[in-house]
């Protein structure tokens, strides 16, 4: 094994490196001689030991420091070199002081100047400083009852700049409750979300009625160039409840189903975890038979606006704006619209019976209505008569249509301002709509569903002026297929079934008699009552406003006509009163 020499390490008592007489009595070997010694202390940073980079073309010039030293040796002598000074102040300059102490955001530059002298003189502001600690207890508290008064200031004149929020607007019932009836249970709405039930494609048991081919040049209508909106007064709209129906009655008698409705009252209930304002059912046992109606004048008739917007509407009955006179201009509006984007140049869609609810010679408004079937359970059937408002044919094959019309009141409501937005951010103005109507939106969207429509058409109606609910312009028709809408509004098929299974397994154990289902205006809630058998009839109608009290909009001259009534008592009121006049 090789061994490895130290060697004789010398001591210096005088300081640090190697002593003076080492050079001369030390010899070590393979060492360069005549290296020199750059003192340092612990404090100082190190540089470089050896440098052969450096020029040493002149270390022969008489009177040089290394004329008389090897080559090899310039390499380790710095003693005429300042690098050591250069290397650290090159280091020294990169470094700089951070300022990490909290800076204001606001600078002002007319701020004055005070030096230190000035800030720490005792002298200064002697008065306003607390001398003991309970005074600065004290002045920090009148400090905060200051900020808070303030703040409660700022709030409440914020209040009252700016309209209430949804939540402190008061609703009223859609029916009034009577003392005597009983109320037999209330179910949230929380539990319809996790319902769910599969049905069968459903069968067509009687087509009525006939429809008009729809104007496919609507579809072109932008906002640069809309088109007015019509009136219709000479057809007729009906709103015919369920057992008020001759084919269902017919139906019924046949044994075809055990239970009955139609699909605005199907709609109310598949939609009712979406629905704000109040709404009400009647429901009727008549032996094994289940039968769902709805009053005459009642919520179902019109359509609601602005339901699930979070700004109420106002509540004064006179404003063209309350929720009241809204829910009968959209009706007015929805009506006029289904009719305008018709072709109407008497070709027509005649299915097996003619209009069930028309008279000879009246002229109606063209509907189809398909009377459906599902099978709920093994022994239990649902009919129901849906509706259909046009025909369109596309490849050949015959189509159903439903049309229904969005209306704009005000822009500040919603925030988007239809005839800005619909060219380029259409996409928008629906999701504004989904958000402030999305009741209105489900139900227009289960109808089509229920009746197996295979488009519904979406039309975008505004009025001519804000504070002008008569005159209104068309400002563009958007097309969706049913199925896809629903998927785009988060509308669950299985879900809207369950809710109705729910609703006719909990009736289905009643006894014979009547029942109301009432939406709580208030909460998210239905609540079932008991209700005498001649309820709603022979004039027994609760409503929170007479008929002759309701807010109609309002008659104009010859030209430009008077609006329709949304239902036909309304229409009938109005051929009595003119003939009385």
């Amino acid at each position: 094994m090789v061994g490895f020499e130290v060697g004789a390490v010398p001591f210096n008592p005088d300081g640090w490196g190697p002593p003076d007489s080492s050079a001369a009595t030390l010899s070590v070997p393979n060492h360069p001689s005549n290296v020199p010694f750059a003192p340092f202390s612990r404090s100082e940073k190190l540089g470089r030991i050896a440098d052969w980079t450096r020029n040493i073309s002149n270390q022969g010039r008489p009177g040089s420091k290394q004329g008389g030293h090897h080559p090899s040796d310039s390499a380790f002598d710095f003693s005429g070199d300042d690098s050591f000074a250069t290397l650290a102040a090159d280091e020294d300059s990169s470094f700089r002081l951070v300022d990490t102490s909290a800076k204001s955001h606001h600078h002002n530059p007319n701020r004055p100047k005070f030096n230190n002298r000035w800030r720490f003189n005792p002298h200064h502001n002697r008065s306003q400083l607390p001398q003991r600690r309970d005074e600065e207890v004290e002045a920090r508290k009148r400090e905060a009852e200051k900020e808070r008064a303030r703040r409660d200031r700022l709030y409440h004149l914020n209040r009252s700049q700016m309209p209430q929020r949804r939540e402190s607007s008061v609703f009223k019932s859609s029916v009034d409750i009577q003392p005597e009836w009983n109320m037999l249970d209330q179910i949230p709405f929380s539990t319809f979300s996790k319902l769910s039930y599969s049905v069968v494609e459903p069968e067509d048991l009687l087509i009525c009625g006939s429809l008009e081919f729809y104007d496919r040049s609507y579809d072109r209508i932008t906002p640069k160039n809309c088109r007015p909106l019509e009136r219709f007064k000479n057809r007729n709209f009906f709103k015919v409840t369920t057992t008020d129906d001759p084919v269902i009655r017919r139906l019924a008698n046949e044994d075809k189903a055990t239970v009955f409705a139609t699909d605005a009252i199907l709609s109310t209930l598949m939609c009712a975890p979406r629905s704000v304002y109040s709404w009400d059912i009647v429901v009727q046992r008549v032996g094994n038979k289940l039968f769902f109606d709805k009053r005459d004048g009642s919520q179902l008739d019109l359509l609601s606006v602005h339901e699930t917007s979070q700004e109420p509407l106002p509540d004064v009955k006179d404003d063209i704006n309350s929720m009241h006179s809204l829910s009968v201009e959209a009706a007015y509006i929805n009506q006029n619209f289904s009719q305008q984007v018709l072709i109407r140049d008497g070709n027509k869609v005649t299915f097996e019976e003619p209009n069930p609810f028309a008279n000879e010679g009246e002229e109606v408004a063209p509907v189809g209505y398909r009377y459906r079937r599902w099978k709920l359970d093994d022994d239990m059937y649902l009919v129901s008569r849906c509706e259909v408002q046009s025909v369109l044919d596309i490849n050949n094959q015959r189509s159903f249509l439903t049309l229904n019309a969005l209306n704009e009141f005000d822009p500040k409501y919603s925030g988007v301002d239809w005839r800005q937005k619909l060219e380029t951010q259409r996409g928008a103005v629906l999701a504004t709509e989904l958000k402030n109507n999305a009741n209105k939106l489900a139900k227009w969207t289960a109808q089509a569903l229920l009746a197996g429509a295979d488009m519904m058409k979406l039309g975008y109606v505004s009025r001519v002026h804000p504070r002008d609910h008569f005159n209104h312009v068309i400002l563009a028709v958007v097309g969706y297929k049913p199925k896809d809408f629903a998927t785009q509004i988060n509308l669950n098929t299985s879900n809207m079934w369950g809710i109705v299974k729910s609703i006719v397994d909990l009736c289905m154990k009643l006894d014979e008699g009547k029942y109301v289902l009432v939406k709580d205006p208030s909460k998210p809630q239905v609540r079932i009552y008991d209700v005498p058998p001649d309820a709603f009839d022979n004039d027994y109608v609760e409503e929170p406003l007479p008929e002759e009290e309701q807010v109609q909009p309002p008659a104009e001259d010859a030209d430009g006509g008077e609006a329709d009534a949304t239902t036909n008592d309304v229409e009938e009121k109005e051929i009595k009163d003119e003939a009385a006049a």
